[in-house]
């Protein structure tokens, strides 16, 4: 009995998807297209770090590199203990065996700085410590998701105003929207290494360094509706 009734209940659903159908189909619309597209200015730059004895022939130990990093970057303002992280899981260092039986460690970071300038004088300084195996990892936006919701309400009130500008003509208008999607569209990012590429020729100017920018982050939105067509 229970097996006979949960077949006619997915029955009931089917004729109820159908006949919903049928009534969209019936009606009749106007399908439009909207999008919206905006640029912002990166202010999560995402450095990679790594500190090796090799960088300095084995002079200076891998902790003594790390404790002038941390001053060096406490000194410019930075907070390490917010904003960097070791990139091993086990945060441990990295030791290479070399040919000679020579030990020779190595260790990952990951900082985090939220302007090129901030992220020029970083370089220069880690140059100055010695570190120079350092690159831009990737650059975002922290409101991203606030920034693309943007773009979404932009992107359907064109939509909505190219299905008037299709109607007036024809005097008529449009009701509610009946079908709204949304089609995913990634922000494009400037390339790291472009982005480091650029750091390093405006770098040789100390005036330079407050006009220095990040190449900007472009976020856009595309929709498609559908509204109802009004006599």
């Amino acid at each position: 009995m229970k097996q006979i009734n949960l077949t006619l209940f997915f029955v009931a659903l089917v004729f109820a998807g159908q006949a919903q159908m049928k009534s969209f189909i019936d009606q009749p619309y106007v399908e439009v297209a909207g999008s919206a597209d905006t640029l912002v200015t990166p202010d999560e730059i995402y450095i990679k770090i790594n500190i090796s004895e090799k960088d300095t022939k084995n002079k200076t130990s891998v902790e003594e590199l790390e404790r002038k990093m941390f001053d060096a970057l406490k000194a410019m303002g930075i907070d390490v203990e917010k904003n960097l992280t070791t990139s091993d899981l086990s945060s441990n260092f990295k030791t290479y065996f070399l040919k000679s039986k020579d030990i020779m460690k190595s260790k990952d970071y990951m900082l985090k700085v939220k302007d090129a300038v901030t992220a020029t004088k970083v370089f220069i300084k880690l140059e100055d410590l010695g570190i120079s195996n350092s690159s831009i990892d990737h650059v975002d936006y922290s409101k991203m998701e606030e920034m693309k919701n943007i773009m979404r309400t932009k992107a359907i009130e064109n939509a909505k105003l190219r299905a008037i500008a299709l109607t007036k003509p024809l005097q008529q208008g449009i009701g509610p929207a009946i079908f709204i999607s949304d089609n995913e569209v990634y922000p494009i990012r400037p390339l790291a290494r472009e982005a480091k590429l650029n750091l390093y020729q405006a770098s040789d100017s100390a005036e330079a360094l407050p006009q220095i920018d990040f190449e900007k982050i472009e976020v856009s939105s595309n929709v498609n509706a559908k509204f109802i067509l009004k006599p």
